[in-house]
C-alpha cells in the first residue's frame, strides 16, 4: 500500500532531522566548535601564565608551559579526529589527552566531560584573574573566535534539539 501524503512528509523529515543530529555528532563538527576552541582556551592560558610567570615566578611559567604542551596535544587530537573523519575513518584515539586516559578505565566520555570542566575553569581563571586583558590582539582575536565558535554551535545544537522535541 502506497505511503499517503503525510506519512511521506514525516519520513522525510525523520531523514532531514537524523542528518542533522548526525552532523552535530560528527568528530568534525565536534572538533571544529568545541575541541579546538577549548584548545586555543588552553594555549592562551598557558601563554599567559609563561608571560607572567618569566622573571618572577619560575613556577608559574613552568606550569604555563606545561598547559601549553598539554593543549599542543590535543589540539594535534582534534585535528586528527579531523582528518579520520573526512576520509570516513573512526580515529584510533579520543579528542584529547584526558579522555584517551579515559579509555584505560572504559570511560572516556567521562574524562572528556572533566576536560571540559578543567577547560571552563582555565575560562574563568582567565576571566577573574583579569589576564584577559594582557592578551595581545591576536591573542584577542584568537579568544574571541574560540568563544564565537562555541557558544554558537552549542546554541545551534540546542536550538536543534528544541525544535526537534516540538514536532
Amino acid at each position: 500500500m502506497p505511503a499517503t501524503e503525510p506519512e511521506r512528509i514525516c519520513n522525510t523529515d525523520s531523514r532531514e532531522a537524523d542528518a542533522v543530529q548526525q552532523f552535530f555528532q560528527r568528530p568534525l563538527f565536534l572538533s571544529l566548535t568545541v575541541g579546538i576552541p577549548f584548545c586555543i582556551f588552553k594555549l592562551l592560558f598557558g601563554l599567559t601564565a609563561i608571560r607572567t610567570g618569566t622573571g618572577s615566578s619560575p613556577m608559574l611559567a613552568s606550569f604555563g608551559l606545561l598547559i601549553v604542551c598539554w593543549a599542543s596535544a590535543d589540539l594535534l587530537m582534534n585535528i586528527g579526529r579531523e582528518v579520520f573523519d573526512l576520509f570516513g575513518r573512526p580515529a584510533p584515539f579520543e579528542y584529547c589527552t584526558i579522555a584517551q586516559m579515559g579509555r584505560l578505565f572504559h570511560k572516556p566520555t567521562a574524562f572528556l566531560a572533566i576536560d571540559t570542566l578543567i577547560a571552563f575553569v582555565i575560562i574563568c581563571t582567565m576571566l577573574w584573574s583579569g589576564w584577559i586583558a594582557t592578551l595581545s590582539r591576536m591573542e584577542m582575536y584568537l579568544w574571541y573566535a574560540a568563544t564565537t565558535m562555541n557558544l554558537i554551535s552549542f546554541s545551534l545544537v540546542v536550538l536543534y534539539n528544541e525544535l526537534g522535541a516540538s514536532r
